[in-house]
């Protein structure tokens, strides 16, 4: 048993030359490019005997209620006992700019006691949006992943069953009511807020512009303005920065996930001179239970005496040499490849560095 040095990371992973940076686009949002839910209720038909039982989803028996009266049959007062047919929750995304006519994917999840979707054909089911305004119209054949096999006396399932997606399965029926040509000023949102890369990012957008068109407005917030801009439409000023090169500056960060004992640590992580020491201590429990036998022709009986060994070690621990100032993440990583200390050990180790004011970042324990 050994004592540990320094901190670790679990799988040191090379870390990229980003000369060129990261794209403006990667980076950030920009005001009005952007995804809308949508969601619906429907019902799915033409399953193996897999639906819902109509005893257990009675919302089942009324939407299929529904859904024949409104194609002329007559079911008033009938009783249902199908087992093809399921209610689902069918969900989707509007994509920016997306125009009437235009196909979107559909996902569709059941919702009551159905055990598959495999086979099913979703029924024509209205899609909507926050607003309670339909956008979209789905409906077509389920893709369902997951499989059951099930027998008298035992049931194996894999993946999700009840789960499954129709690709292009839903036309767009109405459009998002957004002029992005009409707009005098852009607005971008980085997805890191960060000064310094806010900074580099309105540098970046006014020297490839020429004039001053960007301003910073806080950590997380570019203002462009389109006003100068009447000789280009803002949908050609967007592509021409969108494809911009930024080297985004990140926190100095620990990430600790002691489920799976990964650590991971950012290449901004520094550590100030300390001297780290890790002993280790050996608890041995051993039961030696001794039988003891009755006299020979006697009445007695065999009687059990318990004997227990118990045994502490404090095993001799490995005393580190101090860690040199401002200690940089290549430092470390090379320091723990030739240790090979493990997860559990580098997760107390970084975890009393940081409480003895040596680790120099942010501490995140998942």
């Amino acid at each position: 048993m050994r004592a540990l040095l320094i901190l670790v990371v679990m799988i040191a992973l090379p870390v990229m030359a980003s000369a060129q940076g990261v794209r403006l686009k990667d980076l950030a949002n920009f005001e009005g490019v952007r995804n809308n839910d949508l969601v619906g209720y429907g019902l799915v038909v033409g399953l193996d005997g897999t639906g819902d039982g109509l005893r257990n989803s009675p919302f089942t028996e009324d939407m299929m209620s529904n859904i024949l009266e409104r194609l002329g049959v007559n079911v008033t007062g009938e009783q249902f006992r199908a087992k093809n047919v399921a209610a689902v929750i069918v969900t989707s995304q509007l994509m920016p700019f997306a125009r009437a006519g235009s196909k979107i994917d559909v996902t569709v999840s059941a919702i009551g006691d159905a055990s598959s979707l495999r086979g099913g054909t979703l029924v024509m089911t209205p899609l909507n949006a926050a607003d309670g305004q339909i956008y979209a119209v789905a409906q077509g054949s389920i893709i369902a992943g997951g499989v059951v096999a099930e027998g008298d006396a035992g049931k194996t399932v894999l993946g999700v069953p009840t789960s499954g997606s129709i690709p292009s399965g839903a036309i767009v029926e109405r459009e998002i009511a957004f002029q992005f040509g009409d707009m005098s000023t852009l607005t971008i949102a980085l997805k890191s807020p960060d000064f310094s890369t806010a900074s580099r990012v309105e540098r970046a957008i006014n020297t490839a512009l020429g004039f001053n068109l960007a301003r910073m407005s806080d950590s997380g917030t570019i203002l462009l303005s389109l006003s100068e801009t009447s000789q280009r439409s803002p949908a050609h000023l967007m592509a021409q920065i969108e494809n911009l090169r930024i080297e985004p500056d990140t926190l100095a960060r620990v990430v600790v996930d002691q489920r799976s004992g990964t650590i991971v640590i950012s290449e901004n992580v520094r550590v100030s001179r300390v001297a780290v020491s890790k002993g280790n201590l050996a608890l041995t429990v051993q039961e030696e239970p001794i039988a003891i036998q009755p006299n020979p022709f006697s009445e007695g009986a065999t009687v059990v005496v318990p004997r227990t060994a118990t045994n502490i070690q404090n095993a001799p621990g490995v005393s580190l040499a101090e860690v040199p100032v401002s200690t940089t993440l290549s430092d470390i990583v090379t320091g723990l490849n030739a240790l090979g200390i493990t997860p559990n050990d580098l997760i107390d180790i970084l975890k009393t560095i940081k409480a003895a004011g040596a680790l120099h970042a942010e501490f995140v324990v998942m």
